[in-house]
């Protein structure tokens, strides 16, 4: 392992993106782009970054954002635990740590939304501290090298990558280059779900699997459950040009944001507005037509109506299109309802 680090280093060196964490890697820039690239795509998190520190530029501004806002700011990225742990760990480091991120692993895991691998990532590329990241691309590129049966769905295996890599971790800038230069290679070269690019890895000369052709029993990984599939109804009510709106609960799935008046089962329109307790007359209801959203665990299968009613409804959110594109963090999973607005 310990030939390994000075080849990946001088190959990450030669190949490495310009990336706009990349260019001013604080500990602050640098958290905020490993939460967002969370289950994200590099190309899809590149805009959302740049919006988000241009407005929140500081961890104190993380911290005094209005939630609406700061959903808003998120809107489109998914998993939004994500962004309400940021300000959580944001209020914390303001009240507790003056402001400043923590500078080793352990303090960074005492935070809402840090894990081990944020948590190295951040001491390792911000701090020059010698921890590793260890994500799925590390642990295939790890179990290739090494022909490692181990399940890497388990706990258990990515604690002893984990500390392999950290006994030979160098300190410093070399830190953060063999974190970022592992996930590089994860990312280009030693891919999933496909032939590894094997002939333009820098270390394939020191690889188990590559020596013995095995490449594609590696990493050993035990199966996914099946995602539960539920059917939902969702309504566009509309009053003149403006929509109804009502906040989801403060806990569970997509809380604390805005959606469209919806309820479980593929219902009739006339079920659907009493089950969604639509008060006021109707003047009409046209169906929509359907979407499907998914979750990591779960699937919506959605039908949908336009329901058009004479006076607005007090107990609801009322705005217009433009105002809920602008103002309102309507999740992704409403998107196909989100676009017929008028």
């Amino acid at each position: 392992m310990n030939e390994l680090v000075p080849l990946l280093i001088r190959w990450y060196e030669t190949v490495r993106k310009p990336l706009p964490w990349r260019e001013s890697p604080t500990p602050y820039h640098v958290w905020i782009s490993e939460i967002m690239l969370q289950q994200t795509r590099i190309e899809a998190v590149i805009p959302y970054y740049r919006r988000f520190l241009a407005e929140l530029p500081t961890v104190a501004d993380l911290a005094a954002v209005p939630d609406d806002r700061l959903m808003k700011l998120w809107e489109g990225l998914g998993y939004y635990s994500r962004a309400r742990n940021l300000k959580k760990a944001a209020q914390v480091i303001v009240s507790d740590c003056n402001g400043e991120l923590p500078g080793t692993a352990d303090e960074l895991r005492r935070l809402p939304g840090i894990g081990d691998y944020t948590a190295g990532a951040i001491a390792s590329i911000a701090f020059g501290q010698p921890e590793p990241a260890v994500d799925g691309n590390v642990l295939r590129v790890i179990s290739r090298i090494t022909a490692s049966s181990e399940d890497i769905a388990l706990e258990k295996t990515k604690t002893n990558v984990r500390e392999r890599l950290r006994a030979v971790y160098p300190v410093g800038r070399e830190a953060g280059l063999l974190t970022e230069a592992l996930m590089e290679l994860g990312e280009t070269v030693c891919l999933p779900n496909t032939a590894p690019r094997c002939l333009g890895c820098p270390v394939c000369g020191h690889c188990q699997a590559f020596a013995t052709r095995t490449t594609d029993c590696y990493p050993v990984k035990s199966g996914k459950k099946a995602r539960r599939i539920e059917e939902r109804t969702v309504l566009l009510v509309k009053c003149g040009n403006r929509y109804a709106l009502r906040k989801r609960p403060d806990a569970g799935i997509l809380a604390g944001m805005w959606e469209f008046p919806n309820a479980a089962g593929h219902l009739s329109g006339k079920e659907a507005v009493e089950k969604c307790k639509v008060s006021g007359k109707v003047a009409e209801i046209r169906p929509l037509g359907t979407a499907k959203h998914i979750f990591s665990h779960l699937e919506w299968h959605m039908i949908g109506y336009e329901v058009h009613v004479i006076a607005e409804d007090g107990t609801l959110t009322w705005a217009n299109a433009d105002e809920i594109r602008t103002d309102y963090a309507v999740p992704t999973a409403f998107r196909y309802f989100t676009g017929l607005l008028e």
